[in-house]
């Protein structure tokens, strides 16, 4: 008996062209199951693992089946050419796996790396199976670039693979190294980009390239290091600490996402929140800040808050959670930073946020405590209009239930992004805390009345007239009002908001998917 795959020599000697044929298979298959000795160093010296190694942590023991191993397997130093594909299955679920191997020619793509790479993403396309990129690349190898660069196959059609496969199924990428060039474009067409630190980076020129290009000098970190794009750029959205973690957070993030569009997130058993909401949760002052996770930790299962881009523009919170064992998506305003207010960086990150729900049929929930959208002749250079519409238009254009809940202030445009009433949400609750108005009732008496404020000499006399502005401003913008002109559907306890939003989201679970007729939107991006 004997293994053509890599195992053992046959006992008995035939034909020695076959006899060739298996010595060299098994030779091309040791060089691809392990690193050679140096390799090995500079990944521990890394701290990285090897390409095998973070497929085995990611994958169900014994679930993959690779394709292509011999790729390439004929020329010298490049086993499997620098990339292993295939299929296994995660918490029994299957996915495709593309994995760069940085230890040959530091992960470079060559002309089979791109096939392999290529029908890989074409078996997702016909399968509609969820894509795993464990990526570790030095980009193209210039030596082979008219072979994998400008063709039909080349590497612009993984690209165009990764548009097609977006929300239909989920991409999840590993940012192990570098990720350079036009190699960078991989991680940005994902759905989730995990970065670790110290040892990833995404850029289109390298620091080096920077100096000569542009006269630049910059350090690969500050180019485009984990950090920096998981804080400043917003392009990546978790940063791990080692390969182990990296692979434990996608594994994680898979949990609460569907296999494909077509089938609903997977259901685990229900838990009672870690604590309970109460009217102690939220600070009836309006000015006085507090951290919005105690209340999505108040409505969510224990521990399942899963949250996205937690260190880019936190004014703005979003994330997956369990309600009653079941995904939802929470878009929330946090007055711990920045006042809650919005900014172009928090509409980008809601805009992505919203339609990765829409496009997975993960129900939304606005927690909305938002004073509106920045001033400021800055936010304005940098297009505050236009992002904020793009916010909007993801808020009008998701079909997927949505509840507005007003935990305290929604004023001007800030309602409008955090799905008010006139965005067709399932319902649109409140707690008593809540206010909903075109602005603040400071701003506002200072704007309409500044001129009758300016022109009263005597302090006592103009501090009388504010306040009295004030109180008739607050009258008009009754939270009793409000709900008796149809504005709220419902003024909610804090104690009682959990089990009211599991059972408005219950009913509405089979709504109209239908939003417009027509070919596409042509968003405000």
């Amino acid at each position: 008996m004997s293994e053509t795959s890599g195992g053992r020599l046959p006992t008995t000697q035939g034909d020695p062209r076959v006899q060739d044929v298996r010595e060299r298979l098994q030779a091309a298959h040791r060089a691809s199951a392990a690193p050679t000795e140096g390799a090995a160093a500079k990944l521990a010296g890394q701290n990285k693992l090897y390409v095998r190694d973070r497929i085995a942590l990611l994958l169900d023991e014994g679930s993959f089946v690779e394709d292509g191993r011999y790729a390439n397997a004929m020329a010298a130093g490049l086993p499997a050419d620098g990339v292993v594909t295939g299929r296994g299955t995660v918490e029994d679920r299957p996915v495709v796996v593309i994995a760069n191997d940085p230890t040959v020619k530091a992960g470079s793509w060559g002309a089979r790396t791109v096939e392999k790479i290529v029908r890989a993403t074409e078996t997702a396309l016909r399968e509609e199976l969820p894509v795993f990129w464990l990526v570790d690349s030095a980009g193209a190898r210039i030596t082979d670039q008219v072979e994998m660069f400008p063709g039909r196959r080349g590497a612009g059609r993984i690209f165009h693979n990764q548009v097609a496969l977006s929300g239909k199924v989920p991409q999840i990428c590993c940012l192990f190294g570098p990720s350079a060039a036009g190699g960078a474009y991989i991680p940005s067409f994902c759905d989730l980009i995990i970065m670790v630190e110290g040892n990833a980076s995404m850029y289109l020129g390298s620091p080096r390239m920077a100096e000569m290009v542009v006269g630049e000098k910059v350090s690969l970190e500050e180019m485009g290091g984990a950090r920096m794009h998981c804080t400043v750029s917003g392009v990546g959205d978790l940063l791990a600490h080692d390969d182990t973690e990296a692979i434990e957070l996608a594994r994680l993030y898979f949990s609460y996402v569907p296999d494909n569009w077509r089938q609903a997130p997977p259901a685990y058993h229900p838990e009672p929140p870690s604590a309970p909401l109460t009217d102690a949760t939220v600070p009836e002052r309006e000015s006085q800040p507090f951290d919005i996770h105690d209340v999505i930790d108040g409505i969510v299962d224990e521990d399942s808050f899963f949250e996205i881009k937690p260190l880019f523009a936190a004014e703005l919170v979003v994330g997956f959670g369990r309600l009653n064992g079941e995904t939802v998506g929470i878009v929330a305003n946090n007055s711990m930073v920045k006042g809650g207010v919005l900014f172009t960086d928090s509409a980008d990150k809601a805009s992505r946020f919203i339609w990765l729900c829409d496009a997975y049929s993960m129900p939304l929930l606005y927690l909305a405590d938002v004073p509106g959208f920045m001033i400021g002749s800055e936010v304005e250079r940098g297009g505050i209009i236009r992002h904020g519409a793009k916010m909007v238009s993801a808020v009008s254009s998701a079909t997927v239930p949505q509840i507005c809940v007003v935990v305290r202030k929604a004023y001007g445009a800030g309602l409008y992004a955090m799905g008010g009433p006139g965005f067709g949400p399932d319902a649109t609750l409140a707690l008593p805390t809540a206010r909903i108005a075109v602005m603040g009732p400071e701003a506002a008496v200072n704007a309409v009345y500044a001129n009758k404020i300016a022109s009263l000499t005597d302090d006592a006399e103009r501090e009388e007239f504010i306040a009295r502005m004030r109180r008739e401003y607050e009258e008009d913008v009754d939270l009793e009002r409000l709900a008796a002109d149809l504005v709220l559907d419902h003024i909610v306890d804090p104690a009682d908001l959990r089990d009211e939003l599991l059972k408005r989201f219950r009913y509405a679970a089979h709504r109209d998917r239908h939003f417009a007729a027509k070919r596409r939107d042509v968003p405000p991006v």
